[in-house]
């Protein structure tokens, strides 16, 4: 049963994560770069991640998929950049990891699809990646839409 997401804060996929967790009251957490650094300057910190002693979006990559039982990568269209590398880590580290692209199924097939799998594999503590704001406009709200129907 899930219990906690995680994401690495940044704009976009991650931060729909985390604004999804405080609004139903789920846990939330994970890795951020030192600074507290996105795209967009300092994260919030209503955000309650922990920074790590580098600017490595990389080592905060990698560390989210470690302390997760598994990662839901979201996209429109193929993974690129630190998506890719997401995917790159979970399989590394033999985490499980789903990736969604949102361009090839409807919000109710995704959210069928993502519960079953969260059924499955058993999760608790799930690490939420895909696309920053300014490499996909539509990731934030539509990974909101998807997360808020889960939840």
């Amino acid at each position: 049963m899930l219990q906690k997401i995680i994401s690495g804060g940044q704009t976009g996929a991650d931060r729909a994560a985390l604004d999804v967790a405080i609004e139903t009251g789920m846990p939330h957490g994970g890795w951020i770069p030192k600074g507290r650094k996105t795209e967009k300057g300092r994260l919030p910190l209503r955000y309650q991640l922990t920074e790590i002693q580098s600017i490595d979006y990389a080592q905060r990559t990698e560390l989210n998929v470690v302390d997760s039982d598994a990662t839901l990568l979201f996209s429109h269209g193929v993974l690129k950049g630190g998506s890719a590398l997401t995917k790159a880590m979970a399989r590394k580290h033999r985490k499980p990891c789903l990736h969604i692209d949102l361009d090839e199924m409807s919000q109710n097939r995704v959210v069928e699809i993502i519960k079953l799998w969260l059924e499955l594999r058993e999760v608790n503590i799930l690490n939420v990646a895909g696309p920053r704001e300014s490499e996909d406009p539509r990731i934030y709200e539509d990974v909101k839409k998807i997360l808020r129907s889960l939840l």
